[in-house]
């Protein structure tokens, strides 16, 4: 028998109608027997929070950074899964998957339509992530939903309602699951894990900003003022904004802010071709630039790198490292 542990954390998987919407509620032994378990796997539940993702704080996902760690401390778990919210799903499995050095996986799954729908995606995507934890390794931290293996690092949410709700706009999944059974592609490379943050420590405030027709750096100066040490700027095309711009990153970097600098558009990688405010002026400001994380992963580096490393100079250079890997999207899966 595989032993599996089910974190639970909320989301539509655990959500039920409160007459006006839906909302987290369920507890996971809940979650778990509106499906089937994989023949040869026995399930442990553990209840952390049960909340819409989009509430989630970073102290939460410390708490399942930490809840994880300690799951794996146990050598009978053969692997983990985390149901989890779909809006911020993402953002948890990249900062899990920075920290993971482990060759048992890490599968967060969730659904599209609440726990208590007729035919809904809930089982399905339970029982793939509760296949994917049995017989998975050295894959680090996934996200299997819709019948796909998806690897946490350039993974986003693509669609807010369909139940093909994940995919990496500038990759292919690692694995697609058919017949009860894992095709799996070519692995991909990860970076060296990080090192888990001290216990009780508070995460830093990182906020995004992005640019757009007519914008201006009072976003970016307001959230400077509201004492956040590290800032996303999410450009338009390869990662451009404008001279005003490119002026309030050289400010927040020489004051020791860390400043990563994504993209608006759906796929590619931030790339330093434009000058007149573009990436090639923000690169020289002191603008990391994100390769192909999104927003929401790119926050995540930053608040890692943050949390990884004393001084500006290290904190940037922690940032480089944790995103030079996501250049990296060979096809994997057909």
């Amino acid at each position: 028998m595989k032993h599996i542990v089910v974190i639970g954390t909320g989301g539509t998987i655990a959500s039920r109608w409160q007459g006006a919407g839906y909302a987290a509620e369920a507890a996971g032994h809940e979650v778990l027997a509106a499906g089937a378990v994989p023949e040869g796997v026995e399930v442990t539940v553990r209840d952390l929070f049960t909340v819409n993702s989009s509430r989630l704080t970073s102290a939460h996902q410390m708490e399942l950074l930490r809840t994880v760690h300690e799951v794996l401390a146990d050598p009978a778990v053969d692997g983990v899964v985390v149901t989890h919210g779909t809006d911020t799903m993402e953002e948890s499995a990249f900062l899990l998957d920075l920290h993971h050095d482990d060759r048992r996986p890490v599968v967060l799954t969730g659904a599209q339509l609440p726990l208590d729908s007729v035919d809904g995606d809930a089982p399905g995507n339970l029982y793939d992530a509760l296949l994917t934890a049995a017989t998975g390794r050295d894959i680090g931290v996934v996200i299997a939903f819709g019948g796909f293996v998806h690897a946490a690092r350039g993974t986003v949410k693509a669609h807010t309602l369909d139940v093909q709700a994940f995919a990496d706009p500038s990759g292919r999944p690692l694995g697609r699951v058919k017949f009860g059974e894992i095709a799996w592609g070519a692995p991909r490379p990860r970076a060296a894990a990080l090192p888990l943050p001290d216990p009780g420590a508070q995460a830093p405030r990182v906020d995004v900003v992005m640019h757009h027709v007519d914008a201006d750096p009072v976003l970016f100066e307001a959230a400077l003022g509201a004492g956040a040490q590290g800032i996303v700027l999410v450009g338009t095309g390869a990662g451009n904004a404008t001279p005003d711009f490119v002026a309030a990153v050289r400010r927040a970097v020489d004051a020791g802010v860390l400043v990563a600098v994504s993209t608006r558009v759906a796929a590619g990688p931030v790339a330093p071709m434009y000058t007149g405010g573009g990436a090639v002026d923000l690169a020289a400001a002191g603008g990391v630039l994100a390769g192909t994380l999104r927003a929401g992963q790119a926050r995540i580096a930053v608040l890692a790198a943050l949390m990884s490393a004393e001084g500006p100079g290290e904190r940037a250079a922690a940032l480089r490292r944790i995103i030079g890997t996501a250049e990296d999207r060979t096809p994997a899966v057909a």
